[in-house]
């Protein structure tokens, strides 16, 4: 069990940022007088880990060619039970992933990695803050948190600047706007890091689990034609309740502005809608028999059933091989108590008056 608590963590993920990433993020930014603090440790920290960095691009530049088949994105907004999902389907051994140490240390996977990830699980929290659900240096985790340390164009800068989340949602989520050189950036960096966690854990298929991929079809299939995608979707009142828990969680932690509740509010309302539009317009770009969709509802009723009828309908083999691995997390986690939610007239109102093309689109109704 680690030492640390998210709600007082004295520094922020940009810990793991290499330098020139670092700095890029944080020009012309205002940190408030409040996180002064925070932002100078996480700077005097990063600039320590600097050197270390760059013997780790050496690495990477040496390295032989890392080959790898079609990889399968897991999509959806999040709190939609893309984690559980993953986790599950991650117990197939023939897949890699991103673990969460190399999320937060990106720059840090072809030396030192030992001695580093002994010193994250000693700090790291044990359990997330929202939902208690397990934390681990080896766990898998969504690859943003790595993207946002590797370049400056990640929609999760807005857990450390939320007050510029309009910015960020609309050029590095939902990529309107993004220059030619900032979609480059976004496509190498997360093509080094899915090669760099194969090469690691000696894979050659990646699983992605990653909410914001869910605005970027086109140019995942720009980078991946023969890619597999999983869309989640999850009744939408829940998701609101449980997405303010866990970003107002989350952006206490990391945050270097304030952002009052109801902007915050605001924000999820706005990215939910648009990130469900943007979907909606690119997954037919996906070829036939390459996308599934499944409510999250289903899942959790009959998991390895559904995870079964994925690969019949994704055309991914090797289930009942792999069916003994991912049943043991399956029933590791049966008594694992998830948060209750009770909706509230303004909930309902909220959610219906911005987030009805999903309710229509999915059919679910209080």
């Amino acid at each position: 069990m680690g030492i640390l608590k998210f709600e007082t963590l004295p520094v922020n993920t940009l810990v793991g940022a290499d330098r020139k990433t670092f700095d890029a993020i944080c020009k012309d930014v205002t940190v408030d007088k409040k996180y002064m603090g925070k932002f100078r440790t996480t700077k005097c920290i990063q600039h320590i880990l600097d050197p270390f960095y760059k013997i780790n691009e050496r690495c990477w530049e040496k390295l032989p060619e890392v080959k790898m088949e079609a990889p399968v994105f897991i999509l959806g907004h999040w709190r939609s039970g893309t984690t559980y999902v993953h986790n599950v389907i991650s117990g197939d051994p023939r897949y890699g992933y991103c673990t969460t140490y190399q999320t937060v240390f990106p720059h840090l996977m072809l030396w030192g990695e030992g001695f580093f990830k002994a010193c994250t699980k000693f700090f790291m929290p044990a359990r997330r803050p929202t939902d208690s659900m397990e934390l681990g240096p080896d766990l898998p985790q969504e690859e943003e948190f790595a993207l946002v340390n590797m370049m400056p164009y990640s929609f999760y800068n807005f857990w450390i600047f939320p007050q510029k989340t309009a910015l960020y949602r609309e050029k590095y989520l939902l990529f309107n706007g993004i220059s030619d050189q900032e979609r480059k950036a976004f496509m190498e960096s997360l093509d080094k890091l899915i090669r760099l966690s194969l090469y690691r854990q000696h894979k050659s298929v990646f699983l992605s689990k990653n909410p914001p991929h869910t605005g970027r079809i086109s140019t995942l299939l720009e980078m991946y034609p023969d890619a597999k995608f999983i869309y989640l979707i999850r009744n939408p009142y829940t998701v609101f309740e449980s997405t303010r828990n866990y970003f107002g969680n989350i952006i206490k932690s990391l945050q270097l502005q304030e952002i009052s509740g109801a902007s915050l509010e605001e924000d999820i309302l706005v990215t939910y809608r648009e990130l469900f539009e943007k979907y909606e317009s690119e997954k037919g770009l996906i070829p036939e028999g390459n996308l599934v969709e499944v409510r999250f509802e289903d899942f959790e009723k009959d998991p390895m059933g559904t995870v079964q009828e994925m690969y019949r309908r994704l055309s991914i083999g090797g289930f009942e091989e792999a069916r003994s691995s991912m049943e043991k997390y399956v029933k590791g986690h049966k008594g694992f108590k998830k948060n209750k939610y009770s909706y509230s007239d303004r909930t309902v109102r909220l959610v219906e008056d911005n987030w009805s093309g999903a309710l229509e689109r999915w059919g679910y109704r209080l």
